[in-house]
């Protein structure tokens, strides 16, 4: 199985995962020059932009800490980029999901709410 694979089997199953818990999926694979969003999704409350890291069982890097300062910035920029063409009043919120697939199957998730904030870039929503 490739990593392309292994990225969209965790993709789809965090979509599925977000609409259990009461969101709407708005983009999938947002991309700007520089920049991509996995997922944007909505609730009540808050636009979620979300970064979904799959990684196979003996992956030697956790999907967290694949997600490094150069990385949160250009999806903040991303965010920015799609808020400024996509008025919303809600919250927006940068999410990291970390999902071990094997054998093509999804075998565990873990999902960090709120994983960073924009604190130190510029940019405003």
């Amino acid at each position: 199985m490739t990593n392309a694979e292994t990225g969209k089997i965790g993709e789809e199953y965090v979509c599925g995962y977000l609409k259990e818990m009461g969101y709407s999926i708005l983009a999938r694979n947002y991309r700007i020059r520089g920049g991509e969003i996995d997922i944007i999704a909505e609730n009540d409350e808050f636009i979620a932009f979300v970064e979904v890291k799959s990684r196979r069982p003996d992956s030697l890097v956790s999907g967290f800490e694949a997600v490094g300062e150069r990385k949160k910035g250009l999806i903040i920029k991303t965010a920015c980029d799609y808020c400024r063409k996509n008025p919303t009043d809600l919250q927006p919120r940068f999410d990291i999901a970390q999902v071990t697939v094997g054998n093509g199957v999804v075998l565990d998730i873990d999902y960090i709410f709120n994983a960073y904030d924009t604190t130190g870039y510029d940019f405003i929503f």
